[in-house]
């Protein structure tokens, strides 16, 4: 049979170009599942098996009953089926079944559309193409998303923003106690008082404010210089407080910034960026009782960086997955606050590619400037997205940095790097030679999130587009997933 995907039909003569291994491992929501997957990454479990050039990959794999799992993948999502038990997204089933198709195994070979996975992909691609038309105009010239009642929206934002003020309000007491009474014996209240504190910012509808009271609550007694860091976090809770209260005085790029680090959801808005898209890394982070999945894309023409963020409930993995390396011809939509990275996944075009160019990359110099730059915007910025080119990892001290080739400047590697296992990923992969590194640079350091090693003499010089010099590389090898 041939699917139909909004009239037209699908091909099925050519296959989808196909993933690497590490690509598809990428996806896995932990580590058990993993593992579980590789050992479904042969041709022995699975029969009945075949991929197609619309992104299509299905097979069936032989289980404990007597009927196998019928699984399918649509790569272009990527979204997952299977009829095993798991509540994991992707199952281990979906992740086997994507490691052979990786391999190039003929136990996939490209061919019709079987009628038990047609009619789920037909499906799926049904409800992408009907979500896609209801952002446009309602025959009446509304937007179908929009509220049914503005006037009743306008009084529910007041009555938020009247109890995120009061939350505010007693921070600054709760803040203004702790000064008094000495940062030293901070340390002799528990994390009960903090807790509580945060509760309260719950309370208030002010999740950003109860986050960072948690992590306040955290460093007492973390560890030698501890007092200097909670001062330090004070310092901005105190900032993010006081901005909040005079909202009203600033300008409208610095208070939607102040919003969202309150924790008020604003919608993606602008006009939508098409480009080709690279996947530079993804990954997971644990937020009280959410997982939140952050994904880093390139733009190959706009030169732009956007953050994908997805939240998954306890238990459950964010839906939203893109292999890391993978190019995405798509449209993005930018979240309002300064410097406008947060995006969101719009419509998508054809079959992601399996392959992609770094980023043009710059030196650490560079990189230190262009997250002091980027402060002025958004004091509270933990770290920036940066491509580092021509840096070694050595060793120092009781930690690790990268060098920039030159010597002239160097960057500690993040704390949080030093225990995972992408560091040692990344020391093999340069061998004491330079490499082109893309990560997150803060006051933490630099924490490594993927990485390509050089195979030829560097390009063409320029300058991006916040001023930074950068250079490209004129030959590279797969990227290499870091975290």
């Amino acid at each position: 049979m041939l699917l139909s995907h909004g009239g037209e039909p699908l091909h099925t003569a050519d296959p989808a170009a196909r993933w690497t291994v590490e690509q598809v491992l990428a996806l896995a929501p932990d580590e058990t599942s993993r593992r579980a997957g590789s050992n479904l990454g042969s041709a022995g479990p699975w029969s009945g098996g075949g991929c197609d050039g619309s992104g299509a990959v299905w097979g069936l794999c032989k289980g404990s009953g007597s009927k196998p799992y019928r699984t399918v993948v649509d790569t272009t999502g990527p979204a997952y089926t299977c009829s095993c038990p798991s509540r994991k997204f992707p199952c281990k089933h979906a992740l086997g079944l994507l490691l052979v198709w990786a391999s190039g195994a003929s136990a996939l070979p490209a061919g019709e559309v079987p009628d038990w996975a047609g009619e789920w992909l037909t499906g799926r691609r049904k409800r992408v193409a009907d979500m896609g038309k209801k952002g446009g105009p309602t025959t009446g010239g509304a937007s179908a998303t929009g509220p049914a009642d503005p006037d009743a929206a306008r009084r529910r934002a007041e009555r938020r923003a009247g109890r995120i003020t009061g939350g505010a309000q007693e921070l600054e007491q709760r803040l203004t106690d702790l000064l008094r009474g000495g940062l030293a014996a901070a340390d002799q209240s528990g994390y009960g008082l903090w807790e509580e504190t945060a509760a309260r910012m719950v309370d208030a509808q002010a999740p950003g404010l109860a986050a960072r009271v948690r992590e306040l609550g955290s460093i007492p007694g973390s560890g030698p210089g501890w007092p200097v860091r909670l001062l330090e976090e004070c310092a901005l809770l105190h900032l993010l407080d006081s901005a909040w209260l005079g909202i009203d005085r600033l300008p409208e790029p610095l208070a939607a910034t102040v919003r969202t680090h309150v924790g008020l959801t604003a919608p993606a808005e602008g006009p939508p960026v098409r480009d080709h898209w690279l996947v530079l890394a993804q990954y997971d982070t644990p937020d009280g009782k959410i997982v939140t999945r952050r994904i880093w894309l390139y733009g190959r023409d706009s030169g732009r960086t956007a953050l994908l963020l997805s939240f998954g409930a306890a238990g459950r993995a964010p839906g939203l997955a893109l292999p890391v390396g993978v190019t995405v011809d798509a449209e993005m939509t930018p979240y309002p606050g300064a410097g406008r990275l947060r995006a969101e996944l719009g419509e998508q075009f054809g079959v992601p590619s399996p392959t992609g160019t770094p980023p043009p990359g710059g030196t650490a110099a560079a990189a230190i400037g262009a997250y002091g730059d980027a402060l002025r915007d958004d004091p509270w910025l933990d770290a920036r997205p940066v491509t580092l080119r021509e840096v070694i990892p050595v060793p120092s001290g009781d930690g690790w940095q990268l060098v920039d080739a030159a010597g002239e400047a160097a960057l500690p590697v993040a704390p949080s790097a030093l225990s995972r296992p992408g560091l040692w990923k990344l020391v093999a992969l340069s061998g004491g030679a330079p490499i082109t590194v893309f990560g997150e640079c803060g006051h933490r350091g630099f924490d490594p999130l993927a990485a390509w090693s050089t195979d030829a003499d560097a390009g063409a010089c320029g300058v991006d587009a916040d001023g930074v010099e950068i250079s490209s590389v004129d030959t590279m090898s797969e990227i290499v997933p870091l975290i």
